[in-house]
């Protein structure tokens, strides 16, 4: 029998050999001055920057690394050393897969394998994370025993919210099942070969350093930071071969338990190396292993229900009705009732049912949630509201998109096929808003209508609550209401950091604005979002307030002491990783770049999103650059005290049209300034700062006659 430790060392010494092998043919090919990047990520062969503290921009530094890389694979009978070997066998594994972008930024194009991540998908898991909405990682390797029981370990982990990796051949036996794969329904076809397992490691690695402000070398501080912060592990099927078991003790030293149903020259390792030989059992068995406890909503519908399924995307032909607020009268809508007017779990549907019309065909429908409670205020119903889109996107074969009377709901034609009828959006909602909202929602009842002449009306209806509601929220200013709130839910993931929320600076992940911060305190008082008053202003052009120093000290731990809210320059609030934008200073033009998380190009300032981002995160603050919600670009408040949003010179030309309409009135009433938004330089334009700055003369850019940054 092969001792354990000989059966790593061996998978290292065969995973070193092929990547010696493809880094040699690469150089003969290309020379070792031939640069490498990974596409769309400021973090380059994040494993080497993470465990070796190694920048590689070129070939050269590749052979030098994996040179490096050698002297970690000792073969010294300790635990530490069988650790060590594990994680270069792991960053060997990433020179093979590196290897495979030299002159294709999607050498997996045309194929079922997503290959490396970008860090836009890092830091959009940023908020189901610590919401945890995502609970946990699994990361399935080889064939499971059948095709059925593939989609069913899958599917299983779905449900329950986990994100999966699929590494091997059972990425063959999910497509041949014709399960839904990728990004968006969290369960990703990573690559075919165990090496793949690499842009997982990857993944967790740019984690730490964009959330954790892990710093690149520091082997203890990633260590710590994925076992306790990413709740990960291992499924690999019999036979688990050495360089997988090689790769495995790798993951083991991130904190990432295997659960296995291989016997043959295995051990049992309590708690991090578990024979599980009933692989029915494995879902059950790796949640128990990782500490994993799982609050699941029953919620009485046909279709699976998770999280999971919140990006699925419902085409055209695969659809069985559309509902569509954009051509019939549609409609989602809270309101608040006396406790005697609700009787709860009532779902009542008034006209035709989705088997009553014609498939592919578009239908009126209203959906009014009637919420009654001792607790219940007014001010929660928009907050209510704007959860439907999560709630009803987590039904599998179901798209959700919009609020109030301009949403669009796609029903699959498989959805329909399984028995989903209008009533399950009743289903869906009650059990949602009962379970999230149980602090201040005592009964609950849904009322459905399908019938095209009384939608008009409940339309209208709706509609003189919706204007009296935005003339609430209009008149709701930093300097109208008597206290900000916290918002610490990110430390779960970046320790140090503090959103300080108010009116009109929302959370800079863009999910928390202030009547949410409202709402959540008093739905769990001892919660993520504690009272901030704001007594004792110091600059309320800056937004600095005593109150505000004290509360970040006192929830940071004591990592910050000074925070404000309106400056780009001096002590701007921190950013965990997970913002929808960021912003810095061009100096060319004397103004502001803004990028946001799903723009992959360059800007003016000579970096990516991801390169700028890299910049900040993680609780620290880098005067110059600030991450923010896309809401604040249009606020009043935001860049206060540098001059306001008159110093935005560039950003990208889909965020433009996202903001227009709200910036051009905020630039009007600060400046008198009609359409604004067509001052702003974008990609279409140029990214050239030299460009850049004719264009804003061309376009008499207020920019051009503001004062200085005082740097």
């Amino acid at each position: 029998m092969i001792g354990l430790f000989d059966r790593v060392f061996r998978g290292s010494d065969e995973m070193y050999a092929r990547a010696d092998e493809v880094l040699n043919a690469a150089i003969a090919r290309h020379g070792t001055s031939k640069p490498i990047q990974l596409p769309d990520t400021a973090y380059n062969m994040a494993c080497s920057l993470a465990y070796a503290g190694r920048k590689i921009t070129n070939l050269g530094e590749l052979r030098e690394a994996l040179d490096h890389i050698k002297t970690m694979m000792t073969r010294e009978y300790r635990t530490t050393d069988v650790f060590s070997t594990g994680i270069a066998t792991a960053m060997a594994g990433e020179v093979i897969e590196a290897c495979l972008y030299i002159d294709n930024n999607t050498p997996y194009e045309g194929t079922p394998y997503h290959g490396h991540f970008s860090d836009a998908e890092v830091r959009e898991l940023g908020v189901p994370l610590v919401t945890n909405d995502i609970p946990g990682f699994v990361v399935i390797i080889n064939e499971a025993p059948s095709d059925e029981e593939a989609a069913e370990i899958i599917k299983g982990y779905q449900t329950r919210g986990i994100f999966v990796f699929l590494v091997g051949g059972i990425i063959d036996q999910a497509v041949r099942m014709g399960m839904n794969l990728g990004f968006a329904v969290r369960a990703v076809a990573v690559g075919p070969e165990i090496w793949a397992v690499s842009h997982v490691v990857s993944f967790c690695v740019r984690a730490a350093m964009i959330f954790g402000a892990i710093q690149p070398g520091d082997w203890d501080g990633f260590m710590d930071y994925t076992f306790w912060r990413l709740h990960a592990f291992v499924n690999p099927y019999a036979p688990v071969n050495d360089i997988t078991l090689a790769m495995g003790a790798g993951g083991i030293a991130m904190g990432f338990p295997a659960i296995t149903n291989d016997t043959r020259d295995m051990w049992r390792v309590p708690k991090t190396l578990i024979i599980q030989e009933n692989t029915k059992d494995f879902i059950e068995t790796s949640l128990e292993a990782r500490d994993i406890k799982l609050k699941i909503t029953k919620v009485d519908i046909p279709v699976a229900f998770s999280n999971a399924f919140e990006g699925e995307i419902v085409r055209r032909k695969d659809m069985h009705v559309d509902i569509d607020g954009s051509r019939v009268d549609c409609l989602e809508f809270v309101q608040t009732k006396q406790l005697t007017e609700v009787e709860d779990h009532q779902i009542e549907l008034e006209g035709p049912d989705l088997d009553e019309i014609e498939p592919g065909s578009r239908m009126s429908v209203t959906m009014v949630v009637q919420v009654a409670g001792k607790n219940m205020s007014p001010d929660f119903e928009s907050v209510i509201e704007r959860k439907f889109h999560n709630f009803i996107n987590c039904a599998e074969g179901i798209m959700h998109t919009g609020q109030r009377d301009m949403i669009r709901i796609r029903v699959s034609t498989d959805a329909y096929n399984a028995g989903f009828r209008l009533r399950h959006l009743g289903e869906i909602l009650y059990a949602k808003v009962k379970s999230e909202y149980e602090a201040v929602v005592d009964k609950c009842q849904v009322k459905i209508c399908s019938v095209p002449e009384k939608n008009k009306e409940i339309r209208e209806m709706a509609n003189v609550t919706f204007d009296k509601r935005d003339a609430r929220l209009a008149s709701l200013t930093d300097e109208s209401v008597d206290v900000f709130y916290t918002c610490i839910l990110c430390q779960s993931f970046s320790p140090s950091h503090v959103c300080i929320v108010t009116p009109e600076r929302l959370g800079l992940c863009g999910a928390v604005s202030w009547l949410d911060a409202k709402a959540t305190n008093e739905l769990d008082p001892s919660g993520p979002c504690q009272i901030v008053t704001k007594n004792n202003p110091v600059d309320e052009q800056l937004g600095s307030y005593v109150d505000v120093d004290e509360a970040v000290n006192k929830y940071s731990h004591g990592a910050l002491e000074h925070v404000t809210l309106y400056s780009l320059l001096q002590d701007p609030m921190t950013s965990c990783g997970c913002f929808e934008c960021i912003c810095g200073i061009e100096p060319f033009s004397n103004g502001v770049v803004i990028v946001n998380r799903e723009h992959v190009g360059m800007t003016p300032l000579g970096m990516s999103f991801s390169e700028m981002a890299s910049m900040t995160g993680g609780g620290v603050q880098t005067p110059g650059f600030m991450g923010h919600g896309k809401h604040f670009i249009a606020s009043k408040k935001y860049l206060k005290a540098e001059g306001g949003c008159a110093r935005i010179v560039w950003m990208p030309a889909a965020l433009k049209e996202q903001v227009r309409e709200r910036l051009n009135a905020t630039a009007k009433q600060l400046y008198d300034i009609d359409d604004f938004t067509d001052m702003i330089c974008d990609e279409t334009i140029t990214e050239d700062p030299e460009e850049l700055l004719n264009y804003l003369a061309e376009k008499g850019h207020p920019v051009l006659e503001m004062e200085p940054f005082d740097l």
